[in-house]
């Protein structure tokens, strides 16, 4: 090929692959990889595509050693011929078969042989193209950039789309972030209307996390609950006032009233796919369970209580009872384990309780509490 034929070429694929930046940045990345038994050929076609500008071309003239040279050169075109000894190209297209399906490894097979079951078993197997012997070596030139330009277009997208994804994902994150944020200020709302302290979900969040870590539950895990169980109130929003601060006992519709609480915290905790939302949700809903089943709002019993609602269920309790309320006077600790452990195995999981008698000494003083040990 002469160097005005190489001219020519150079500026018509400037052209056709969108401009000469384009064109350089194809020949100066792509990597070809020629594999041939025949050294003649190889050095014919290497010989042809650095003139052309390809700057990084690799040989093979033993295919056996196809996948050493593969995974070291990783190469973004093949250049095959399909007929020779010890592994013919049919054999090669079946090794590079990972790669055409996933990465779109263009193939182009360099052959004498058109008939049709050869080309029908070389495109089966993933072949892109062919180029016929004997070669026109500015047919060889332009098949072998429109692969490389599909190549790099391949790439490009698939970049972009990782760009897109990441960006949708950090949206996403941004988003429920947000959402979490509003709704543990509304937390922090309803806590205003039932609690003079405005401590009880920093205290039930703490207590929740610290029998997690007695239950040896993971710490990722035992994180999670410290800040999902001081969502689990998040419905008292929806409870009127006078619910909420009346002195005395609660009629059976006012109690039916007060119990919906936890059916609204799940509504405005639900539909998020965000791990803590979703613990957060069942906790709102679980946390009034009891383990025998005569709980609200589901008569749950047992295991079929999630972990996480069990375990806020018992720190809610000693929290309520060691903890001034509108109805009466804190409980003295000793007191309050006392009660709760005496419905071990009926209102709580006892595996909870035995957790929670465990940490109690070691959490007194280190979560804000308005309890005293007595």
């Amino acid at each position: 090929m002469s160097s005005a034929h190489i001219r020519s070429l150079n500026h018509r694929a400037a052209t056709l692959f969108g401009g000469a930046e384009r064109l350089d940045l194809l020949l100066s990345v792509a990597r070809i990889l020629v594999v041939d038994d025949e050294e003649a050929n190889v050095r014919l076609v290497t010989e042809m595509l650095k003139r052309s500008g390809f700057a990084s071309i690799a040989t093979l003239t033993d295919p056996r050693k196809l996948e050493q040279t593969f995974e070291a050169f990783e190469p973004d075109l093949v250049l095959l011929d399909l007929h020779m000894p010890h592994r013919d190209g049919f054999s090669v297209l079946e090794a590079l078969s990972p790669w055409i399906v996933a990465e779109h490894l263009p193939v182009c097979v360099v052959t004498g042989d058109m008939s049709i079951d050869v080309r029908r078993k070389a495109l089966a197997l993933g072949a892109r193209d062919f180029i016929t012997k004997p070669y026109d070596l500015m047919e060889v030139v332009l098949r072998v950039r429109n692969l490389l330009e599909t190549r790099l277009l391949y790439q490009d997208l698939r970049k972009q789309n990782r760009t897109l994804l990441e960006t949708v994902h950090g949206r996403t994150t941004e988003l429920e972030e947000t959402r979490l944020e509003m709704i543990e200020r509304l937390a922090i709302a309803a806590e205003y209307r039932d609690d003079n302290t405005s401590q009880h979900t920093i205290r039930v969040g703490g207590m929740a996390a610290s029998i997690a870590e007695g239950l040896a539950l993971s710490s990722d895990h035992v994180a999670l609950i410290r800040r999902a169980a001081a969502l689990h109130d998040v419905g008292k929003i929806g409870i009127p006032d006078a619910l909420l601060r009346k002195p005395d006992g609660l009629t059976p519709e006012e109690t039916q009233i007060m119990r919906t609480h936890t059916s609204i915290g799940a509504h405005i905790l639900g539909g998020s796919q965000a791990p803590l939302l979703t613990m957060a949700e069942s906790i709102a809903l679980t946390h009034h369970e009891r383990w025998d089943g005569e709980g609200y709002p589901q008569k749950l019993h047992g295991t079929t209580i999630p972990l996480e609602g069990r375990i806020v269920c018992v720190a809610d309790a000693f929290d309520a009872l060691t903890n001034n309320r509108p109805y009466r006077a804190a409980r003295p600790v000793r007191e309050a384990l006392a009660e709760i452990e005496s419905h071990r195995g009926t209102q709580f999981d006892p595996d909870i309780v035995d957790a929670l008698l465990r940490v109690v000494p070691h959490v007194v003083g280190t979560v804000p509490m308005s309890m005293t040990v007595q």
